[in-house]
């Protein structure tokens, strides 16, 4: 069982997220993040999935996915050949004197302070799990209040676009 990565370009209408997710629900398997969004073309969104799988788990699952009319490709993001980035906006208690504290443990994670409150602060961060994990340990001193993440988001490395020898969208005729 290992972490696994999965990008999926569907066709951006109504019911896409439902009809992937439930693919995943009805085999029993556990999404450990998912995150949406439209890409260059408004046509098309991008679905990154997370899960913990073995190989063969793995396999049958982009097998079941291709087969959805609303999947235009669909590809394993390998961690070597692949940028990953998760989003995670906290909101942890401050006092004028824990401002600074905040805001040093911030700068060395490269984060950034978007909120600022009578009694707390906002914190938006980018990077990998381990580095927002790492971050999130160091904040919770202070006191965090509520916290957000936006499930991992990624491309796989080089010039070349999903689907495509020349970086440009793959995009099936309807």
């Amino acid at each position: 069982m290992g972490k696994n990565v999965i990008s999926i370009l569907v066709k951006n209408e109504a019911g896409v997220l439902s009809r992937v997710s439930g693919l995943f629900s009805r085999r029993g398997f556990n999404i450990d993040s998912l995150s949406v969004g439209k890409t260059v073309d408004p046509e098309v969104s991008r679905i990154t999935i997370t899960m913990d799988c073995d190989k063969a788990t793995m396999e049958q699952m982009l097998k079941q996915s291709r087969k959805l009319y609303v999947v235009i490709g669909i590809e394993e993001l390998p961690g070597s050949q692949s940028v990953t980035r998760e989003l995670a906006l906290i909101k942890v208690r401050s006092q004028e004197e824990t401002r600074s504290g905040i805001r040093e443990v911030a700068a060395i994670f490269r984060a950034n302070i978007i909120d600022v409150a009578t009694e707390s602060m906002i914190v938006e961060i980018t990077g990998d799990e381990d580095k927002i994990d790492a971050f999130v340990r160091l904040l919770e001193p202070y006191g965090i209040i509520e916290m957000t993440r936006t499930g991992l988001t990624g491309l796989q490395r080089g010039n070349e676009g999903m689907g495509t020898s020349d970086g440009g969208l793959a995009v099936m005729a309807v």
